[in-house]
């Protein structure tokens, strides 16, 4: 079932969805609603250049990566040890989330609209989003933009331009979120490089027991 949302700040149940978890179209991504949502799984994500509404989404089988689980192979570690790369976070939101964008602009399933990039830009200024950024020099080679939400980061897109710059990040992230008390990685869809590092799945319920802890 795909419900409608109005202006009211309010979701459905999206236990009522479809089996690809989306549930419902409408609304808007003003920050109250991007907090709301996040707070209960649910993220915007729809093809800006064909689609005329915001479609939500609210996958009951989530893939998620626990801190403490990152797997590192033997070939990261090797890279990591060489120190060819510096990892920072929140050192340059705008040029993570731009590049992220510019990467998929071509395609016709491309997400990351003017409307959507501004969204998250405003969530990070009022500190609900982050950045991982990994840099070959002064330059930009790679890195990861996410929400945050109490202890967890529920992850959005990622992006490199030398190999393996974004499992990196992703590395970094984990490990910093392990060191601070951060309880989960959202990556809201498996893929076989987040399987690779430590991803699994888990039920929504078990996910909002998270999430609320």
């Amino acid at each position: 079932m795909i419900f409608r949302i109005d202006k009211r700040l309010a979701f459905p149940d999206p236990r009522l969805g479809n089996p690809d978890g989306l549930f419902a179209v409408g609304g808007d991504l003003s920050t109250d609603r991007l907090i709301l949502a996040y707070s209960n799984g649910i993220f915007p994500w729809y093809a800006f250049r064909w689609a005329d509404e915001i479609h939500w989404y609210c996958p009951m089988d989530r893939f998620v990566i626990f801190p403490e689980e990152i797997h590192v192979s033997h070939s990261m570690r090797t890279l990591m040890n060489k120190g060819l790369y510096t990892v920072t976070i929140n050192r340059d939101f705008h040029s993570v989330i731009t590049a992220c964008g510019q990467l998929r602009i071509g395609k016709a399933g491309a997400w990351l609209g003017k409307d959507m990039t501004e969204a998250y830009e405003e969530l990070h200024r009022q500190g609900f989003a982050a950045s991982v950024e990994v840099w070959d020099g002064d330059r930009l080679a790679g890195g990861l933009y996410g929400v945050c939400l109490g202890r967890c980061f529920f992850g959005e897109s990622m992006f490199s331009l030398v190999p393996s710059a974004s499992k990196l990040a992703l590395i970094h992230l984990a490990r910093y979120m392990a060191e601070h008390g951060g309880a989960m990685i959202d990556c809201q869809f498996e893929t076989p490089h987040l399987k690779s590092m430590g991803g699994r799945h888990i039920s929504y319920d078990e996910y909002m027991r998270i999430v609320r802890g």
